[in-house]
């Protein structure tokens, strides 16, 4: 039986790489999605199988029929735990970009998938106010959005995240080069030369 190019292609991809979940989690508005999007480019880009969970974009259609409040929040994190765990065991590096706000609900999510490594974009809320294009720090400061994160519900920061990331003082660029690092130091893909 002859091998199709399309399946070839797929073997030697999922030979070159390990299955990973890349959980990024920080305060609204710190960079999660501008770094996770940065990584998976690099990543396509060296021709890895690469999926994006994001909270905006997964808010409009896996868990659109969630709120806000802290059980919903939860419910979002396990619903998109579960997709990063199938995908996950599967090969595919998954970066997801949640503010995740709840360590228990982050372990759990590092229980459940292949490889979870949580990275940690660390920004202050003075900075993170600063960013907010959409204005959602100003309305949850004068108490028109409820249980905002790093306002008016809390962020329990990681204790022993794989990556700190500081989006305050370092560049996207040289974030994105940083997580580029540890997969490859950690071995989650071998390069095309190798």
């Amino acid at each position: 039986m002859e091998v199709s190019e399309a399946q070839s292609s797929e073997d030697m991809k999922e030979k070159r790489q390990q299955g990973a979940t890349l959980w990024f989690t920080g305060l609204p508005c710190s960079g999660k999605s501008t770094i996770a999007d940065l990584v998976a480019k690099r990543l396509k880009e060296m021709g890895l199988r690469v999926e994006r969970l994001d909270g905006d974009i997964v808010r409009k259609s896996l868990t659109r029929d969630l709120g806000f409040s802290k059980e919903d929040r939860d419910l979002n994190i396990e619903r998109v735990t579960f997709v990063a765990k199938l995908l996950s065991r599967n090969g595919v590096f998954v970066l997801t970009s949640f503010i995740s706000p709840y360590a228990n609900k982050r372990n759990h999510a590092r229980q459940e998938t292949t490889n979870f490594i949580e990275i940690y974009i660390k920004c202050s809320v003075e900075e993170c106010i600063k960013r907010d294009v959409k204005g959602m720090y100003k309305k949850a400061i004068a108490g028109e959005i409820e249980e905002f994160t790093g306002i008016s519900d809390p962020y329990e920061e990681p204790e022993n995240p794989e990556l700190v990331l500081d989006t305050e003082h370092e560049t996207a660029a040289q974030n994105t080069e940083k997580v580029i690092k540890y997969l490859r130091d950690h071995k989650f893909f071998k390069d095309q030369n190798l």
